[in-house]
C-alpha cells in the first residue's frame, strides 16, 4: 500500500492511501489547486481516487472536499452528523452533491475496492468526529514470494492483513480507541500540543481552555502514555499528526513519544515519525 500525507495541522489535513490501483483520501482540508499540484508532482492519477473519507466538519479537514466531489463525481463518506456540519460550514462554498453523500455508521464496516473501512468515535468539539480503521483485504501481488516472506514473515504474509488506523483531533482518549490501536500495523495519531508551551504561549485563556477541555486536542504526554499502554508488537510505524504550530514543536513531540516507545516491553519497537504541517511526506510503501 502507498501512503502520502499532503498536510497535517490547522493549515490543512489530507492523507492518501492506494492499493491495487484504488486510492482513498482521508480528509481534504488543503487548497484544491495545491492538492491537484501534489497529485501531478507525485505522478498520481485523479481517477484512481474512488472516495473521500471525512473525519469531521472543521474547515481544515473539508476545505476542498466539495470541489473534488463535484468535478470528479466522487462519493464522500462521513457520519450523518458530519454531513450536516459540512452542509452548514460557511467556509465550504461548494457543497457535496446529495447523491454523492454516503452516510456511515459507527463500528459498521464497508468496502471500497481492496479496503475494508471501519469508522469509530473520536471525541472533539465538531458536529461529530470519526477515526478510521482500514484493512487491506486484497493484498497487492508480491513481485517475489521470497521477498514478501522476508518483509512480513511467512506467517504474517499468509494470515495478517495490512492494517492502518488514523486518530486525529482527539480531545479525550477513550476506551473505544484501544482495540484499533492494538490491531494497527500503521498508526497515525494526534500529538497536538506540549502542555508547558500551551500554558505559557500566546493563546487567549478561552482558547487554551477549549484545547485542554476534553473536546479539544490530545497533548504529547497523554499520547505517549497511551501508546506505552496499548501498542503491540504488530505496530511497525507511528506517525504523529496535527501538531500545533504555536504550542508544539516536532522535536519536542518526537522526543516525548520516543521516550515512551523506548520503554515498550518488546522488540523491534515501532518506528516513529512526525508528519509535517504544510510539506507533503514522501510516498511511503507500507507492507
Amino acid at each position: 500500500m502507498k501512503f502520502i500525507c499532503f498536510g497535517s495541522g490547522s493549515c490543512g489535513n489530507c492523507y492518501y492511501l492506494e492499493s491495487n490501483g484504488t486510492a482513498l483520501l482521508i480528509d481534504l482540508g488543503i487548497g484544491y489547486r495545491a492538492f491537484k499540484n501534489h497529485i501531478r508532482d507525485y505522478g498520481l492519477c485523479l481517477p484512481t481516487i474512488k472516495a473521500v473519507l471525512v473525519t469531521h466538519d472543521h474547515t481544515d479537514h473539508i476545505k476542498a472536499v466539495g470541489p473534488l466531489s463535484i468535478e470528479h463525481h466522487l462519493p464522500v463518506y462521513a457520519s450523518e452528523l458530519v454531513h450536516e456540519g459540512i452542509q452548514r460550514n460557511r467556509f465550504m462554498t461548494k457543497k457535496i452533491p446529495e447523491h454523492l453523500k454516503k452516510k456511515t455508521q459507527l463500528e459498521t464496516s464497508f468496502d471500497i475496492g481492496p479496503f475494508r473501512i471501519t469508522p469509530f468515535k473520536v471525541i472533539h468539539d465538531s458536529n461529530d468526529n470519526n477515526g478510521y480503521f482500514i484493512e487491506v483485504t486484497q493484498p497487492e501481488p508480491a513481485e517475489d514470494l521470497f521477498d514478501a516472506a522476508n518483509a512480513l514473515g511467512i506467517e504474517d504474509a499468509e494470515k495478517e492483513p495490512l492494517t492502518f488506523c488514523i486518530i486525529t483531533d482527539c480531545g479525550e482518549f477513550t476506551d473505544n480507541l484501544i482495540p484499533y490501536i492494538e490491531r494497527a500495523r500503521y498508526l497515525v495519531i494526534e500529538a497536538n500540543y506540549d502542555s508547558a508551551m500551551l500554558a505559557t504561549g500566546p493563546y487567549p485563556d478561552y482558547l487554551k481552555r477549549r484545547i485542554i477541555g476534553g473536546r479539544g486536542h490530545l497533548d504529547n504526554e497523554i499520547c505517549a502514555e497511551k501508546l506505552t499502554e496499548h501498542l503491540t508488537p504488530k505496530t511497525k510505524c507511528v506517525w504523529l499528526c496535527h501538531l500545533s504550530e504555536e504550542n508544539n514543536h516536532p522535536e519536542i513531540a518526537r522526543k516525548t513519544i520516543q521516550k515512551a516507545l523506548d520503554d515498550l516491553p518488546f522488540t523491534p519497537q515501532p518506528r516513529l515519525e512526525v508528519l509535517r504541517r504544510r510539506t507533503p511526506s514522501g510516498m511511503l510503501t507500507l507492507k
